[in-house]
């Protein structure tokens, strides 16, 4: 379990190692494509020499935004990765799929012995769904045990399914709190060049009233993004759960025969 967790953690800091380097070379691409101080740097880059950020750029609002837009991405990438392999899963008939076939204790170990090496990942459904429940069939000989067991482990899955979610959740609510952020700093710097009504700082004044509305357009639009992308993946994912619950179900529960003999009790 401990090489599958560093496996798993290598995997994650991969894609956001990835989703890093992709959004600075579209950031450095961006700012040299652009003029500085045109419109649309200023609106996507805040690039610009009236900005308030100007000494610290590339570290603006937007960058941060965009910054946390990619590594959301990165994680839902590799969300979809894994429910594509769920697919071809299926696709390898681990069980018997004929109506007629019936499947004695004896041919469970054959089974189990395929699916060694799919099991190993905390994302593989059916291989898990399928080796547990051959496991308690082993152990037990009783059916009614085994859908017990069977049917917590499917609670526990969907549970940490939802739970894997959290970090998207988390990053769908930070970027537009960090838009509004973006609108205090903008609406703050425009007030501080209208101090003296007499000698107003109109460039302080429209740079700062620019970040407040960028930034606030930006966080609206990549927030509504992700959530749109969330839902597709998340949706997928859970399907690939349930396509696995029913697989496991009906081809491996539903056709066990256990000898009268051998079940307990």
């Amino acid at each position: 379990m401990a090489g599958l967790s560093g496996a798993t953690a290598f995997s994650s800091l991969r894609a956001y190692a990835v989703a890093f380097v992709v959004l600075a070379v579209a950031i450095a691409a961006g700012s040299w494509i652009l003029p500085k101080g045109s419109p649309l740097a200023v609106f996507l880059f805040d690039h610009s020499d009236t900005s308030f950020f100007r000494r610290v750029y590339p570290f603006t609002i937007q960058n941060g935004m965009y910054l946390m837009m990619a590594f959301g991405l990165a994680e839902l990438w590799r969300r979809h990765a894994a429910t594509a392999r769920e697919g071809h899963y299926i696709d390898q008939h681990l069980l018997p799929e004929d109506d007629a076939a019936i499947l004695q204790v004896d041919d469970l170990g054959a089974i189990r012995h395929k699916i060694a090496d799919l099991k190993a990942s905390k994302q593989a459904f059916l291989p898990q769904l399928i080796d547990l429940s051959i496991l308690q069939l082993f152990t037990s000989r009783s059916l009614d045990q085994t859908v017990a067991i069977y049917t917590s482990t499917l609670e526990l899955m969907s549970h940490r399914l939802d739970l894997a979610y959290q970090t998207m959740r988390f990053l769908v609510w930070c970027i537009p709190t960090t838009g509004f952020i973006g609108t205090v700093v903008g609406i703050s710097i425009a007030l501080e060049g209208m101090q003296d009504p007499k000698n107003i700082e109109f460039e302080k004044v429209t740079s700062g009233l620019a970040v407040a509305f960028y930034t606030t357009i930006i966080a609206l639009v990549l927030s509504a993004i992700l959530v749109l992308l969330q839902n597709v993946v998340q949706r997928r994912e859970e399907m690939a759960l349930n396509q696995a619950a029913d697989y496991t179900l009906r081809n491996l529960i539903n056709r066990v025969y256990l000898q009268p003999d051998t079940k307990a009790g």
